[in-house]
């Protein structure tokens, strides 16, 4: 699987996200030559150039509006009725059309939502100009022909101050950058500068299915995309991109030491953790502080389910803290089959192994149900389902 990470160091921004994928191997002739099926040809030009940012080289691409398009666009916004108009008289494929028009309806959304409008009455002003389009749309492009399958990014840092808006001052992190950031995981920088714009917000929170250190991958180029500012930091965003070897994945380990919890509630809280989401629920003996003998609980889990455990364990535990760590784990490939034995139908749990074999495992709740039903050792319905599954292959 081949995937692409985002390392925000000093952000993220459209034209930055179009600047690393260019640099990371997108030809710009054949983004252009996608671009044009927006059919706008004559109101922006594409360009390419390479900069230096804090000694580092980068691309640094920009959408130059022409003509009446760059005077109109000083003065008023498109609503997210003229985007979606847009995006149907142009000739994008289905799929792209499809994802860049979510994007609008979910940058309208959050837009009316601030200014208490509803998504149709919203004017998105410079979040509907050409070049914020072109930024999204050629930000699908990009990923779609470096073959990509799979975004991942940093967390986002995010400066202060303010900037001009159509309204006036906008204080930072704007107020669209911070609403569509939800549930993604940010921190401050001690910087006077919009780091993070609604556009790349807008992008790798609806792109990136997680957000954390660079993933496990056999590394394959390193592209840069510079912003328009200078910083006292490079001001780059720096895509990563390899293949990923089938079932490897990260995944959130949470850990606490319990000292004071009964069997009972251990059980419940191990339910109440698996209904969640966990992926894994496990108890281990240790021996804490004044040689008292203690469990250490541990959930593995995906990222996005992460807070929700930890408010679980922090409400139901007496733990007054959770430890996080991220791990690395290789899952084989799994699917599920049925057969017929002497005592009914045993389901079997299969997994396939990186030579081309298969290995096998019988439900044990269905081999526990027919033993009991048919009055046999639970041993012998193992065996059974066991053959049965070997003769079929």
């Amino acid at each position: 699987m081949k995937i692409a990470y985002f390392d925000c160091i000093a952000g993220a921004s459209g034209d930055m996200i179009l600047g690393a994928l260019v640099d990371a191997g997108l030809s710009v002739e054949t983004l252009r030559q996608r671009l044009a099926a927006l059919q706008l040809d004559d109101e922006f030009a594409l360009q390419a150039r390479k900069v230096v940012k804090n000694g580092f080289q980068a691309t640094k691409v920009d959408v130059i509006l022409t003509g009446q398009q760059a005077e109109a666009a000083a003065h008023h916004g498109r609503r997210l009725a003229d985007i979606q108009a847009l995006l149907r008289r142009s000739a994008l494929t289905d799929s792209l059309r499809e994802r860049a028009d979510a994007m609008f309806q979910r940058l309208a959304e959050v837009e009316a939502e601030i200014h208490h409008l509803s998504p149709q009455e919203v004017h998105l002003h410079e979040a509907g100009g050409i070049d914020t389009i072109v930024d999204i749309v050629g930000a699908l492009i990009g990923l779609e022909v470096l073959g990509i399958q799979q975004v991942q990014a940093s967390p986002l840092p995010l400066g202060r101050g303010f900037v001009s808006g159509a309204h006036g001052p906008i204080p930072l992190p704007a107020p669209a950058t911070l609403a569509l950031l939800k549930n993604v995981p940010i921190y401050g920088r001690d910087l006077d500068a919009e780091l993070v714009t609604p556009t790349g917000a807008l992008l790798l929170s609806s792109l990136s299915q997680a957000f954390g250190p660079v993933p496990p991958m056999k590394l394959q180029a390193v592209g840069y995309g510079a912003g328009q500012r200078d910083l006292p930091v490079p001001n780059l965003l720096r895509l990563i991109i390899g293949e990923q070897e089938d079932g490897m994945e990260q995944l959130l380990l949470l850990e606490t030491n319990l000292d004071d919890v009964s069997a009972e509630i251990l059980g419940y809280v191990m339910e109440k953790l698996f209904a969640a989401g966990a992926l894994d629920v496990f108890f281990t003996p240790i021996q804490m502080k004044k040689n008292r003998p203690a469990i250490m609980l541990s959930v593995l889990a995906r990222w996005q389910e992460g807070d929700q455990l930890e408010e679980i364990l922090l409400r139901e535990t007496s733990t007054l803290g959770v430890r996080r760590q991220i791990v690395e784990r290789r899952a084989l490939e799994r699917f599920h089959q049925t057969v017929e034995t002497p005592y009914g139908a045993i389901r079997i749990k299969s997994a396939r192994l990186p030579d081309g074999s298969i290995k096998h495992a019988p439900e044990y709740e269905d081999c526990k149900r027919a033993a009991e039903q048919h009055g046999v050792p639970l041993r012998r319905v193992y065996d059974a389902a066991r053959q049965r599954i070997e003769e079929q292959v």
